[in-house]
């Protein structure tokens, strides 16, 4: 259990570490939104909306994962623990 622990923060750790700037959009977007927003549209603001949505679809099945990944290993822990507690008290 800490050998994974201390992989998965390594990991992490190697993620942040290489993060790059990038842009969001391709440049003919970008200019089109920026084209937009000259005039008084408000294209842009829904573009990026769209984008913080799309971003944040991974991270919510991952963190679905992970909490019945929890949930599994934390109920496997309590029945090993009774059983012992059974073997204990006979």
């Amino acid at each position: 259990m800490k050998f994974f622990k201390t992989l998965s923060i390594t990991i992490f750790a190697l993620i942040l570490l290489s993060a790059t700037a990038s842009q969001a959009q391709c440049p003919m977007c970008k200019a089109s939104v920026e084209s937009n927003l000259k005039d008084g549209g408000n294209t842009g603001k829904g573009l990026n909306s769209g984008i913080m949505y799309l971003l944040a679809a991974p991270y919510l099945a991952m963190a679905g994962i992970g909490f019945l990944w929890y949930k599994k290993f934390k109920k496997k822990n309590v029945d090993l623990s009774m059983k012992q507690e059974r073997l204990n008290l006979n």
